[in-house]
């Protein structure tokens, strides 16, 4: 990637705008408000008077931690900043997930590479059990220098993935046509762990013990979300205009938002399940309308 492609990408983001700065602007919220640790209880330090979380993975153990409710809409978003140094193997990971048998699933997973080499987002969407929907970017900046706030939108209309404030990842309500659309309730998950079978060059580069402990930091733990119980399947009443992620600018990418999300495809991704003709020798049907 050229350092001028970057410049020019990056001056792009700040001449169309968005129209949503203010998500995950609560940082002050502290974490136990609306999450719990999950597993790894001592690999998992609280700063700023829990207002940041700082987990950390060696080779006994990772840690995660995830919502006390579950959601059914929302805008969801976590503030985080990635291991260092050399994190080949290493798996950050900040997803909403279901607990139901037809399960439901949206990813976002941080690659881990050797030090120097860049980091690979890979995303995925789970729906009705069926996922095997990657699709991988290589990011614009350094996600270790500093927090980025990455979030999911997800309304009865479509699921957009965004980095900061970029979308790169749409993936539409395409029921009409046959494809499954995530409507269990899920939780909010944030975890970081072991992923050296898969994660980094499809598993030759293996996870460096003498670099650890790997560490991950997290920010921004308020929820804008409608909260169900994971023993209902009713996601109708989180579908409400009341809810501002489900007013109709939110509907689809304004025309803005439509070239920045172009702009990543073209510039930053490496892998589209869409464009694997091994796994999709015909591409699934979804495929057509969510790249626009």
């Amino acid at each position: 990637m050229k350092y001028c492609d970057i410049l020019s990408f990056v001056a792009v983001i700040l001449v169309l705008g968005t129209t949503i700065n203010n998500v995950g602007a609560g940082s002050n919220v502290e974490f136990d408000v609306n999450y719990n640790v999950a597993w790894g209880n001592d690999h998992v330090l609280f700063l700023n008077q829990g207002r940041e979380v700082q987990v950390s993975m060696d080779i006994r153990s990772g840690a995660g931690f995830g919502s006390k409710l579950s959601y059914g809409s929302g805008f969801f978003h976590m503030k985080i900043k990635l291991p260092n140094k050399d994190s080949a193997g290493v798996v950050t990971a900040f997803y909403l997930t279901s607990s139901t048998n037809n399960h439901a699933e949206l990813d976002f997973e941080f690659l881990g590479n050797k030090e120097g080499k860049p980091i690979t987002l890979q995303t995925n969407v789970f729906a009705n059990g069926q996922g095997d929907r990657e699709q991988r970017i290589l990011l614009w900046f350094d996600p270790t220098a500093d927090f980025h706030t990455y979030k999911i939108l997800w309304n009865q209309y479509h699921i957009v993935f965004y980095v900061d404030n970029i979308p790169i990842r749409v993936f539409k309500n395409n029921t009409n046509i046959g494809v499954m659309y995530p409507t269990q309730p899920m939780q909010i998950e944030s975890s970081l762990w072991d992923g050296d079978s898969w994660a980094t060059d499809g598993g030759k580069t293996k996870t460096n013990w003498s670099s650890s402990p790997f560490i991950a930091q997290f920010q921004g733990f308020n929820v804008d979300g409608c909260s169900l119980s994971q023993t209902s399947n009713n996601t109708q009443s989180c579908y409400s205009s009341n809810y501002w992620w489900n007013q109709r600018k939110f509907w689809k990418l304004h025309h803005n938002q439509e070239k920045q999300y172009q702009q990543v495809r073209e510039k930053y991704m490496n892998y589209d399940y869409c464009s694997d003709r091994n796994r999709h020798p015909i591409p699934p049907p979804e495929c057509a309308s969510n790249g626009i």
